[in-house]
């Protein structure tokens, strides 16, 4: 049946001190499809754009077999943009603007096909609009979950009601200690799982990240990179290639979740290496194998006998 994904379809604009792009390809649904895409077919995308989403975008998402049917075009409305101003160290970023438009009265509509879908990946909306998907859902077996601090501070109680019916959430460190209202991670972690999170994910940027289930703790580490473009949408990036191996390969076991955090990791290396969508748009699946192979070498110790 494929991937289904939710989330946000939107134009970004962006600057660094190096360069800029303006209304390029964005969006939390955009980045985990196309990373996706790497690994199974088709990726579903239920979304909302206005009228004037260029048609180039939409072409570009269909050659990556990524199937659009769900996604939502308001007459004359206008697309969600985001702009976004980094520092030097590229880890801290200003919010220029944020204009939600369409976006602002998103309503997601599973089409009746796609209801009993086994593998989804919510993005980081509303959580009350993840509780909606949730609910139109038949049965499915695995569900990924991403959010924000904004969803994290402003709707708290929602969020913790889709973290009941969720097996994997994603987020990053200052999302992880602000969730949990604790600065180590280590104890962040476990008071995120007592809430009902089967499995936790917390992302460190150039750090790596951080495996957490019941009875496991797994560090990936990040891939050495000399140079990094645009760190717009690596997380989003990372949950698709996360969501893509599970999918590809339909096995949820603990290992195979590791093997997954680490192509997780190996897609957000190639996003980060050019403005919005460019890192993800012209890869191959060997490409994406032999970093992965170097992700393995980078972390492996011969065990001394």
């Amino acid at each position: 049946m494929g991937l289904l994904v939710v989330g946000s379809v939107a134009l970004d604009s962006v600057q660094t001190p190096f360069s800029k792009v303006d209304e390029a390809l964005g969006g939390s649904a955009t980045y985990i499809s196309l990373s996706a895409s790497y690994f199974t077919g088709p990726i579903h995308v239920v979304g909302v754009v206005g009228e004037d989403f260029p048609k180039s975008y939409i072409q570009l998402l269909e050659d990556h077999h990524i199937d659009l049917n769900g996604l939502q075009v308001i007459e004359g409305g206008k697309t969600f943009r985001w702009a976004g101003k980094y520092h030097y160290d590229l880890n801290t970023r200003d919010t220029l603007f944020t204009e939600l438009n369409v976006f602002e009265n998103f309503n997601p509509v599973i089409p009746d096909h796609l209801r009993k879908s086994r593998y989804v990946c919510l993005g980081n909306i509303d959580p009350v609009l993840q509780l909606r998907v949730l609910d139109q859902l038949d049965n499915p077996k695995f569900i990924i979950c991403d959010t924000m601090n904004y969803w994290i501070e402003g709707k708290k109680e929602e969020l913790f009601k889709v973290l009941k019916r969720v097996n994997v959430l994603i987020i990053n460190d200052s999302e992880a200690r602000l969730l949990a209202h604790e600065p180590n991670l280590i104890k962040a972690a476990k008071m995120i799982r007592d809430l009902g999170v089967e499995t936790l994910i917390i992302k460190k940027g150039e750090h790596g990240a951080l495996l957490f289930s019941e009875e496991t703790i797994f560090s990936a580490p990040a891939y050495p990179m000399e140079t990094i473009v645009d760190p717009t949408g690596a997380g989003d990036t990372f949950a698709g290639g996360f969501s893509g191996y599970i999918y590809k390969t339909q096995d949820t076991s603990i290992e195979n979740i590791k093997r997954a955090v680490i192509y997780g990791s190996t897609m957000a290396s190639f996003c980060v290496e050019s403005f919005s969508t460019k890192g993800l748009e012209n890869l191959s699946y060997l490409r994406v194998q032999d970093r992965y192979r170097d992700f393995l070498s980078i972390s492996h110790v011969d065990e001394k006998g």
